[in-house]
């Protein structure tokens, strides 16, 4: 009863605070990009809780608990880098464009509407397929805790997420964004010790995780459970499938627009950077523990069906009521987090790039531009409501999926776009469809019809697909007077990026990046190493 009180308390004070922030909401700009004069907390708070959806916390988690822990914590390492090359390479030439939406400023950077569409395109494809797998997520948590159908646990979390987006748009999505990256964090980090002194308590419950579980060996080597049955069947096939996905996610980190949108709302380049490496610490300490932890969990129950619950489960029996209550509203707030960006995305993605209502703005209708986005904001809502009713949960799957297709659509677009002088058009617009294509006819191809190996992962076949078509664009294209004036624009350097008192205070958060490096090999020696090689 007390987690049924807690969720729907939860879910009340959400819509509460969309409630409350949508008196705030004055103009497009602030519905879109919350006035771009977001805070470094609000913007990595974002950053952060839209990233760690119930993907992170019940898809990646249930992985870790399968079998493959530091595989997982492998391709995580890898990708946490995308947030500071992201900032540092795309991100802030992105907010020198002043663009409402990514789509919008690849459709400037190549005066193309085809670009801009297709981009667009892309969003709502990706985006959708992301809000779905989040979706399901947090209605399975929903309907296991309030013991309702899957059903009406799903109405229950759209309605949430939709009425908070649809009434308060970005500066809503920034505020609870920030709100739920505090409670998940302290959830995570309170709720570990708890879990970890009922296995057996540290070390012995990693030592026994390591080398007593008979039907799970080898699960905290570094390549996971290996062999007939495994998701990975050679040591070699885990390597290479974790770095093929580890630089594909340093891609989406780095140009995605769930992440890169949140440039667009900083108040300046330096909240942009100081963001990145708030993120990056805040990531890699949250799923050294989670991961590592969630495997423990088989030596108590090995059985957890589907694993996606390991967590939840753990909560519910590990750790105090009130301490349990928190870490699922944490896990809930991960999702409702994540799918209220997604689903404002695609609304902004829709009104702005498809139906062009950046139009009635230059025509002096602001109010008209921002009642017709709320409209088809609720409407994308809607169909992602019809689309989530019916394909069986796999939130790990799609979540992968969608977002790997900016890593493969989008990402060398993104980076030539700033630091090339010869790509164009007819490359930006190659390079993305080729990209799509490649992403999605890999998918199918090796769903439908056979396996791809490890070392074809469509994610790799969208990204050489994109490079032929960038490259093509090069080679018969030219780029125009008008796409080299604009990249002279956003070559160029604002004013404040040179004040002395915030270069000061930037230089401290690359340092404490830099310190933090040494203190995470440190813990991990000590929380990972030692149990399982000298204790």
């Amino acid at each position: 009863m007390i987690f049924t009180i807690g969720v729907l308390s939860f879910v009340i004070i959400t819509i509460v605070i969309g409630i409350v922030v949508s008196r705030k909401v004055t103009d497009v700009e602030d519905y879109y990009v919350s006035g771009r004069n977001a805070s470094t907390i609000l913007i990595a708070g974002s950053l952060i809780a839209s990233f760690f959806s119930t993907v992170a916390f019940m898809g990646e988690a249930g992985d870790a608990y399968l079998g493959y822990p530091l595989i997982m914590l492998l391709l995580s390492s890898i990708d946490v880098s995308g947030y500071v090359i992201g900032a540092i390479f795309f991100g802030r030439y992105i907010r020198r464009s002043r663009a409402l939406t990514l789509p919008q400023y690849f459709g400037e950077r190549f005066n193309s509407k085809r670009v801009r569409r297709l981009s667009a395109i892309t969003t709502i494809i990706g985006m959708g397929a992301y809000l779905v797998s989040v979706t399901q997520g947090i209605s399975l948590l929903v309907s296991n805790l309030l013991e309702i159908d899957f059903i009406y646990a799903l109405l229950i979390v759209w309605t949430t997420y939709t009425l908070l987006t649809f009434l308060s748009g970005a500066k809503g999505v920034l505020l609870t964004d920030t709100i739920m990256y505090f409670v998940f964090t302290v959830a995570t980090f309170i709720s570990i010790p708890f879990i970890l002194k009922k296995v057996g308590g540290w070390p012995e419950a990693i030592s026994k995780t390591a080398h007593d579980l008979v039907n799970q060996p080898n699960i905290l080597d570094w390549h996971g459970i290996t062999g007939e049955g495994a998701f990975h069947g050679m040591p070699h096939e885990a390597l290479i499938w974790a770095i093929i996905l580890g630089l594909a996610w340093t891609c989406v980190l780095a140009i995605s627009p769930w992440q890169t949108s949140r440039y667009l709302m900083a108040k300046n380049e330096h909240v942009i950077l100081r963001s990145a490496v708030v993120a990056t610490i805040s990531v890699i300490s949250i799923y050294i523990i989670l991961f590592i932890t969630m495997a423990t969990v088989n030596l108590i129950n090995p059985s957890i069906d589907p694993p996606e619950m390991v967590f939840i489960w753990s909560a519910k029996n590990f750790v105090p009521t009130f301490i349990g209550v928190v870490v699922i509203s944490g896990i809930m707030a991960a999702g409702l987090s994540s799918a209220s960006t997604f689903l404002q995305l695609i609304g902004n993605s829709l009104a702005n790039d498809i139906f062009n209502l950046d139009k009635q703005i230059r025509k002096g209708r602001p109010t008209t531009t921002l009642r017709m986005s709320k409209l088809l904001m609720l409407m994308s809502g809607v169909v992602v409501l019809i689309i989530t009713i019916f394909p069986p949960p796999a939130v790990l799957w799609i979540g992968f999926f969608a977002a790997t297709i900016f890593a493969a659509s989008w990402a060398v677009v993104g980076f030539t776009s700033i630091h090339s002088k010869r790509v164009n058009e007819k490359s930006a617009f190659w390079g993305m469809l080729l990209g799509l294509v490649g992403i999605v006819g890999g998918e199918l191809f090796s769903f439908f019809i056979y396996p791809l190996p490890v070392y074809l992962e469509p994610v790799l076949i969208g990204v050489i697909l994109s490079v032929v078509g960038v490259i093509y664009g090069v080679r018969t294209g030219e780029a125009t007077s008008e796409e080299k004036d604009y990249l002279k624009k956003l070559l160029t350097a604002p004013r404040n990026l040179f004040d002395r008192k915030e270069i000061k205070v930037t230089n401290r958060f690359a340092n404490a990046l830099i310190i933090f490096g040494f203190i995470i090999i440190g813990f991990t020696f000590f929380y990972y190493y030692y149990p399982v090689n000298i204790y």
